[in-house]
C-alpha cells in the first residue's frame, strides 16, 4: 500500500457484540492480521463479491 492511499484512510468507532469480537479477534488471529486488518479484508471481499467495487487494472 503506498503512502497516498494510506492517507486516503478513515477512522471510525464501531460497536459489536463481546462474542461477535472475540470470534472476530480469534479468526484475526488465525489469519496473521490485526483485528482492523481483518474487518478491513471482510469488507473488501463483501464489496468485491457485490459487484460494488472496481478493481484498478
Amino acid at each position: 500500500m503506498s503512502d497516498k492511499e494510506k492517507e486516503k484512510k478513515k477512522s471510525f468507532v464501531l460497536r459489536m457484540d463481546a462474542k461477535m469480537m472475540e470470534k472476530l479477534e480469534q479468526w484475526a488471529n488465525d489469519e496473521f492480521r490485526s483485528i482492523n486488518g481483518q474487518i478491513e479484508y471482510l469488507l473488501h471481499q463483501a464489496l468485491k463479491q457485490s459487484g460494488r467495487l472496481k478493481e484498478d487494472k
